[in-house]
C-alpha cells in the first residue's frame, strides 16, 4: 500500500521483551469502490455479528456499498502487517445528538483473538484526540455481549437504550479528554 493511499500510519509498541520491541504499524485506507470487494470479504468473515444486524450470515456489495460509500460516515479499511485486517467506520457529526460516532469497527473472522481490534481502537482514539474531538459514542446491539465487552474494557460507558434499524441498542459513551 502506498503512503499516499492512507489517511494516517500509526505505530505502537505492544510487548517489550528485555531489549526485543515488537511493533505494529496501521493504516487507514479510505474506502473506495475499488475496495469493495475486500469490505465485503472482512464483513462475511463475521456471519455472527450479520445475523444480530440484520438476519443474513452474509451482506452483498450492495450493502456494503451504501454503508461505506456514502457522504455521512468516513470508511476505512486497516491496513496492518502486509494484510487488511478490518474495517472502520465512523461519524464525526451524528446529526441526531451532535457527537461523533463510531458506528462500526470489524477485524477480519480469522484475526480475532490477536490484540487487533484492542490496537486499532486505541491508535483511532489518538487521532480522534489530534482531530479535537473529546468524546466518541457507539451503540451496541443488545445481544452483542462480546461487544459491550470489548467496547467495556476500552473504557466506554452505558448512557442510554435506543433504536437503530428496528434494533435494541445500548449507547456508550468515552471521554477522550
Amino acid at each position: 500500500m502506498d503512503q499516499k493511499e492512507c489517511l494516517w500510519k500509526s505505530n505502537e509498541i505492544l510487548n517489550k521483551t528485555g531489549t526485543e520491541e515488537l511493533r505494529r504499524f496501521a493504516a487507514y485506507q479510505h474506502v473506495t469502490e475499488d475496495l469493495l470487494n475486500t469490505v465485503l470479504e472482512i464483513l462475511n468473515s463475521n456471519t455472527h455479528y450479520n445475523i444480530l444486524e440484520n438476519g443474513n450470515p452474509l451482506r452483498t456489495i450492495d450493502e456494503a456499498r451504501n454503508e461505506f460509500l456514502n457522504q455521512n460516515t468516513e470508511s476505512y479499511l486497516i491496513y496492518l502487517e502486509n494484510k487488511y485486517i478490518g474495517i472502520i467506520d465512523f461519524m464525526k457529526n451524528n446529526p441526531n445528538d451532535n457527537c461523533p460516532w463510531i458506528g462500526l469497527l470489524m477485524i477480519h473472522g480469522k484475526y480475532h483473538s490477536k490484540g487487533y481490534g484492542r490496537l486499532v481502537y486505541n491508535q483511532f482514539e489518538e487521532k480522534l484526540k489530534q482531530r479535537g474531538f473529546n468524546k466518541v459514542r457507539i451503540g451496541i446491539l443488545t445481544e452483542n455481549t462480546a461487544a459491550k465487552k470489548f467496547w467495556t474494557s476500552l473504557g466506554f460507558k452505558f448512557y442510554a437504550n435506543k433504536q437503530w434499524r428496528g434494533k435494541a441498542i445500548e449507547c456508550f459513551e468515552k471521554q477522550l479528554i
